[in-house]
């Protein structure tokens, strides 16, 4: 079963390794939708370990369901199973072939946890912060000077200047170095 409203979806399934491909499908597909791309590789990573831990370790059944919601600042991803029994993060030896998947998606996502649901089972859930619209990418971030301001001589050169004509085409100043040589 899938739901689609506004901010919210989740899909019921079976904790198989070949159901497991399709919820990330499914996860990054939504996220394209809601224009959240950028966090399409943590999202699918973190879903992809907590599926696992519900294949490797859920009694008595492998039946569950992985909810993404889309909140005001950040995206909450969450598995909901059957088995009460609460994860555990472990230390996993340095030759160890498995054991760090919670530690992965402690590691990648902003908040996680684990919230009994009494003998019924658990939900475990990470969430990962949103991209703003006010952000400006990190390539977009130079600085700036106007016409208005005083331009302060260490940085003036390397800024884009903004004409007083009030036209908003920039061009820039050549990049020189304040170290001799």
């Amino acid at each position: 079963m899938i739901t689609h409203p506004s901010r919210h979806c989740a899909v019921e399934l079976q904790a198989l390794p070949s159901r497991i491909g399709q919820v990330r499908r499914i996860v990054s597909a939504q996220l394209r939708y809601w224009h959240m791309d950028s966090l399409i590789d943590r999202a699918s990573l973190g879903v992809t370990e907590l599926l696992s831990n519900v294949h490797r370790h859920a009694l008595p059944d492998k039946t569950c369901t992985v909810e993404i919601e889309l909140l005001l600042d950040r995206l909450k991803v969450s598995v909901r199973d059957h088995d009460p029994r609460l994860p555990v993060v472990a230390e996993a030896g340095p030759l160890a072939t498995c054991g760090r998947g919670l530690a992965m998606v402690a590691a990648m996502s902003e908040s996680w946890g684990a919230v009994p649901d009494g003998e019924s089972g658990k939900t475990v859930w990470f969430t990962l912060p949103t991209p703003t619209a006010a952000a400006a990418p990190a390539w977009d971030r130079q600085p700036r000077i106007t016409a208005d301001e005083p331009a302060d001589h260490r940085f003036a050169e390397a800024a884009f200047v903004e004409h007083a004509t009030g036209e908003h085409h920039c061009e820039r100043a050549p990049a020189r170095s304040p170290v001799p040589g």
